[in-house]
């Protein structure tokens, strides 16, 4: 799933909206010739202490790039990053074919009928508050509390999806990297990322330049660098841990380094 941000205000630095719906597509269309399976249009930034998007800024950027993106390549699959059930419902009349709702739900009380009237897929992540109270969370302790508190919450929200009519066959579960999650919690529920498997549904892994990654490396790099470039390596790190840990899908920046990174994790698998 290649990450394509239509803000001006990605926590990474990759954010597109400032130049023109052409520039974006294009970043689009680059993801899915480079070999993404999906392109996830994301059109608010959820980084740390941002400010929140209205429903009709966040339509504005994604709606034009959407119906552009569908027009020059038709078969793409396409997945809108939202929490508001209003852009839910206009991108699926527009083309897109999955949800990716980063609040798991809770954030709009329409967003569950909203996913289930329009037949879309469901990425159902689980968020710790909302992000202007991260910085200021209360921590979780290691591994006995860290994936506990994660599959509470999503067996919780799993409950909604599936009481609103969200087919069971279209819903991906992700636990929500950095999302509620302080610098090592990130580590210890990478760790224990195969214990999502209990809850029977395919799970999506989303470490691509997070800060934790960063943190991990920071005192090993001698320049300083970009978000993308610093946090390269350890994202392809991340990505190879990942898929050894059960994700079966990758939410990514650089698509042909995690394809590289996914090819080497499924060989080790394959030899176990």
């Amino acid at each position: 799933m290649a990450i394509v941000n239509l803000t001006v205000d990605s926590f990474s630095g990759d954010g597109v909206a400032g130049a023109g719906v052409e520039a974006s597509v294009e970043a689009a269309l680059t993801a899915v010739d480079g070999g993404a399976d999906i392109v996830d249009l994301g059109a608010e930034s959820t980084r740390p202490g941002a400010e929140a998007a209205s429903a009709d800024e966040e339509q504005g950027r994604l709606l034009p790039v959407l119906e552009a993106l569908l027009k020059e390549r038709p078969g793409t699959i396409v997945s809108v990053d939202t929490y508001h059930a209003s852009t839910a419902r206009v991108a699926a009349k527009a083309g897109a074919e999955i949800v990716n709702d980063v609040s798991g739900l809770l954030w709009d009380e329409g967003m569950a009928a909203a996913v289930a009237a329009s037949g879309c897929g469901l990425v159902l992540m689980h968020t710790r508050g909302r992000s202007k109270e991260w910085r200021t969370q209360p921590a979780l302790e290691p591994r006995e509390v860290v994936v506990p508190v994660v599959m509470g919450g999503l067996r919780k929200q799993l409950g909604v999806a599936l009481g609103a009519g969200v087919s069971r066959e279209r819903i991906i579960v992700d636990p929500g990297f950095g999302f509620g999650k302080l610098g090592g919690e990130n580590f210890v529920l990478l760790a224990g990322l195969d214990e999502l498997q209990k809850l029977g549904y395919p799970v999506l892994a989303g470490v691509s330049r997070k800060g934790f990654l960063g943190e991990a490396v920071r005192g090993l790099q001698l320049l300083d660098m970009p978000v993308g470039e610093a946090r390269f390596i350890a994202t392809v790190a991340g990505n190879v841990a990942a898929v050894l840990q059960g994700a079966h899908l990758l939410r990514v920046h650089d698509v042909q380094a995690a394809r590289e990174a996914a090819a080497v994790a499924d060989a080790v698998k394959s030899g176990e």
